[in-house]
């Protein structure tokens, strides 16, 4: 499957190339008139738009996603019983999505989205309810937006939006995606929101109530069955628990040189525990207070630091021996069924130089250190990431190999430091490459998969993939071409490796390869 994967990135190449040199011969010397649209493109914005009060959209996305032992972490199923024979993966994931603006009077608007996306597994697949399944999977599709917006509420510069929506807080680190189980298929928290915008003291607020439930159907019916066909009792999960929470996030850019951002966020887990053979997720209450600042300093160097310590007490069975046996990864004396307190932080941070150049060139400096929990203690000191479970820095490593160490994309016991290189050398072509060293905090990953701790499946407990010993986890490397055909299709070839450390028992490459066009109407 690889030669295919290969294949199909070596046309995206190609096609990117010819384009390139066809549509950057005299861009640094013709200067762009005035834009107008062409025939076809005002017609196209016609159609979005037959009516001042409605628009709408689509977007068409394929990928195709290669890797190997990504999630395993091996290839050796003593190790990892769950996924080592599926080490290897290939699938492709077609997503569609349809789009909708109505304003029925002036500053009020109701938005509308669904979504779908079935997956082609070329290779057996390790995912949810399709664990092991060949060919194709249709999911369900799902109402991916649907929310009522107020602008300028009650005659305030305050924007109030209620309903399903996106939140993007910062640059993500702790409030990006509120359903982080179905893979970026959707991102919507299910929530109200109130925006105030007081623009002479260059502040924003924004107020914030989330009721997140875990299930797809759970607030709203999805289009086809969300739960499996073949007798399987777990459903497809937007995320591992019903959740709720209330952030206040205050954003100041005053002073150019140093935005500052502070923000308290309140999350509550809840477990689903509609069937004693379904029951996933935590019972936690989670308060995390911190900030960030960032800035432009000198035209040439950008920074940004953030910074977040949590406290609260969370119940995990997958920490606390609620499984058939003891976690054999922690000490005797912080076994408990019951709620451990949570004392943990985390800081994320990153310097930039730029260029100025003509291709936009920029090199970065990033660091970033997640708390792990420490096995000996009754304190829960791993840090949780709360809503930003979603590809910050890798598609590949904090997203699937935390699966056996905690759960998709719950990115925690990590020091992470590196440069990353940006590229801008042809019009309408992006090219990044990063370095990151990865260190564990705790050697031990006391969140370690349930089928590992469990006899009663026939598997002795054990460390699974995990050394215990160890904290490199190893050489992380990331390589992203992007290329913009058109105003309406873009595409990109991405591709991560990592060199185990002595984290880990195997050392055998890990990788991940995706070949992605985008189109959009």
């Amino acid at each position: 499957m690889i030669n295919k994967v290969q294949a199909l990135c070596a046309i995206t190449l190609v096609a990117t190339a010819i384009s390139t040199q066809a549509q950057s011969v005299g861009t640094n010397t013709i200067t762009a008139p005035p834009l107008t649209l062409s025939p076809t493109e005002q017609e196209i914005q016609d159609i979005k738009n037959p009516f001042p009060w409605l628009s709408w959209g689509g977007d068409l996305r394929i990928r195709n996603e290669y890797f190997d032992s990504a999630l395993s972490l091996t290839t050796e199923s003593r190790l990892s019983p769950l996924f080592g024979s599926l080490a290897a993966q290939d699938y492709f994931r077609i997503r569609g999505r349809l789009w909708t603006t109505i304003t029925p009077v002036e500053n009020l608007s109701l938005n509308a989205g669904l979504a779908a996306e079935p997956r082609e597994f070329m290779e057996h697949s390790t995912f949810d309810t399709y664990y092991n399944g060949l060919g194709l999977q249709w999911r369900y599709g799902i109402f991916d937006s649907l929310n009522v917006q107020w602008k300028k509420a009650f005659d305030l510069p305050a924007t109030v939006t209620v309903g399903r929506q996106n939140i993007f807080l910062g640059d993500g680190w702790l409030v990006g995606d509120g359903t982080p189980e179905d893979g970026s298929f959707t991102t919507f928290l299910d929530s109200a929101r109130i925006t105030v915008n007081l623009e002479d003291q260059m502040t924003t607020i924004d107020a914030i109530g989330i009721i997140q439930d875990g299930r797809p159907d759970g607030w709203l019916p999805t289009l086809g069955p969300s739960t499996s066909m073949g007798g399987d009792p777990e459903p497809y999960l937007l995320t591992d628990q019903n959740e709720k929470g209330a952030i206040l996030w205050v954003a100041n850019k005053s002073i150019p040189q140093a935005n500052l951002d502070g923000f308290f966020i309140y999350k509550n887990d809840t477990r689903i525990n509609s069937d004693p053979a379904a029951t996933f997720g935590d019972n936690a209450n989670i308060y995390t207070f911190g900030g960030s600042v960032s800035g432009l300093v000198d035209n040439h160097w950008k920074y940004m630091a953030e910074g977040a310590y949590q406290c609260g007490d969370k119940q995990d069975p997958e920490l606390n021996g609620q499984t058939a046996a003891p976690n054999p990864l922690l000490a005797p004396s912080a076994q408990t069924k019951g709620y451990r307190d949570l004392s943990a932080f985390g800081v994320n941070a990153r310097l930039t130089y730029l260029f100025n150049d003509k291709w936009n060139d920029q090199l970065s400096l990033c660091f970033e250190y997640l708390t792990g929990d420490n096995p000996n203690t009754t304190t829960d000191e791993m840090f949780d990431v709360l809503w930003g479970r979603w590809p910050r820095w890798s598609e590949m490593y904090n997203i699937y190999s935390y699966v056996q160490e905690s759960r998709v994309g719950q990115t925690a016991n990590i020091y992470r430091i590196g440069p990353t290189w940006t590229v801008a050398p042809f019009k309408n072509f992006d090219f990044s490459a990063s370095y990151f060293a990865l260190f564990a905090d705790q050697a031990v990953p006391t969140r370690d998969l349930n089928e590992t701790l469990n006899p009663a499946l026939g598997i002795p407990a054990s460390a699974g993939p995990f050394s215990t010993t160890g904290t490199f986890r190893g050489h992380y490397f990331q390589t992203i071409f992007k290329y913009r055909f058109s105003k309406h299709m873009t595409g990109h070839l991405w591709g991560e490796w990592l060199l185990p450390g002595d984290y880990y028992v195997s050392k055998g490459l890990i990788q991940f390869l995706r070949a992605e066009v985008m189109f959009t109407f």
